[in-house]
């Protein structure tokens, strides 16, 4: 709890604790001819008094239960620890209804005369005792309670946190594994192309760095980092392998997990056979309903190649921690096809805030 609510709360409690007490004597005061007087001779200013008096004192019991007892904070409160708690409230109201009553006497402060009311305040006592000792424990388990929610709450956060980085971390290194051996065969066969893919390498390697440092890219970034990547696999691949890309603008600023284009092209020419016999079409596109599809015949290699279980479990993984979405998997002997959900960024925003 606030620290500024919680001595709000107690002062509000303070107040409405103080008027119930006294509301025989406001009774009296507002209606007195109409009830009967149980007590002697009753002032409108006797009443305010006492009141007033009654709220500083709740209001001291409250200050004193929480500096003593440390009711204001998140702790493990014992049941001995109460009953001490209201046995030091109880003596203290005592003596405070005695320094009012002295203070009457000697300096004539306005106070309701009743013999009535005299034998009321053992009960008025007992009563305050139990409400200014019940609200601190009430408060100090409120605080308890928030504490416990805030801490499951940075334990999720950093839990969602370790498991977004260990995703991310998972390089896998059969790209570069194909991209060295790709440079190699450029630098005995065709130095002049070496240079320019050397090149463009770097600008992969680069974006796949700069992503480790966040957590979405939008598509356009995405789409300019696939056309990178699309040059780095037709140098291998040649004619062999072919791209048909179709993608609304309006989703240009969409988001989406980083390295998510990468993946699924690297999916696809990872499990299809690519030949001249054979030639692997990759198409890209957006739909109406801001997803982004990728799709590619089903061309089964021969001898499948070992795989690390990364690729498309990583990324419905990092999905669904970072979107709470699910990407979509369809395909048949024919065509396979993933179908990634666009965030759109307004969304995003308003559903971290």
């Amino acid at each position: 709890m606030n620290k500024k609510w919680y001595w709000y709360t107690l002062t509000g409690v303070s107040a409405i604790t103080a008027i119930l007490i006294h509301l025989p004597d406001l009774v009296s005061v507002s209606d007195r001819a109409g009830l009967p007087d149980i007590y002697d001779e009753i002032r409108p200013l006797e009443v305010i008094s006492e009141i007033i008096f009654t709220f500083l004192s709740i209001l001291f019991l409250f200050v004193l239960n929480t500096v003593v007892f440390g009711f204001n904070r998140p702790i493990h409160v014992r049941f001995t620890t109460v009953i001490i708690s209201f046995i030091v409230t109880i003596a203290f109201s005592v003596s405070l209804n005695h320094l009012f009553y002295h203070s009457h006497l000697k300096f004539d402060v306005p106070a309701v005369h009743s013999v009535v009311h005299q034998y009321l305040h053992p009960v008025r006592d007992f009563f305050i005792a139990m409400i200014v000792t019940g609200s601190c424990y009430i408060a100090c388990l409120v605080n308890r309670q928030q504490q416990v929610l805030v801490e499951n709450h940075q334990l999720r956060a950093e839990n969602f946190r370790n498991q977004y980085e260990m995703l991310k971390n998972q390089i896998n290194p059969h790209v570069l594994f194909n991209s060295l051996n790709t440079l190699r065969s450029l630098i005995r066969d065709a130095p002049h192309k070496a240079q320019e893919y050397t090149s463009e390498l770097s600008k992969a390697l680069r974006y796949t760095l700069q992503c480790n440092e966040t957590k979405t890219a939008t598509l356009r970034d995405e789409l300019d980092f696939s056309y990178t990547y699309i040059y780095l696999l037709k140098m291998r691949y040649e004619d062999n392998l072919l791209f048909e890309i179709s993608v609304d603008p309006r989703y240009y600023d969409y988001l989406l997990p980083p390295t998510t284009l990468q993946h699924l092209l690297e999916n696809a020419v990872k499990h299809n056979e690519i030949s001249a016999r054979r030639p692997l079409t990759v198409r890209i596109n957006t739909t109406d309903d801001g997803v982004l599809a990728v799709s590619n015949p089903v061309q089964p290699k021969l001898t499948r190649e070992p795989s690390t279980g990364i690729g498309l479990d990583n990324l419905s993984k990092r999905y669904r921690l970072l979107f709470h979405r699910e990407i979509e998997l369809s395909g048949d002997t024919e065509t396979f096809c993933v179908r990634i959900p666009l965030i759109n960024p307004k969304t995003c925003e308003s559903a971290d805030s």
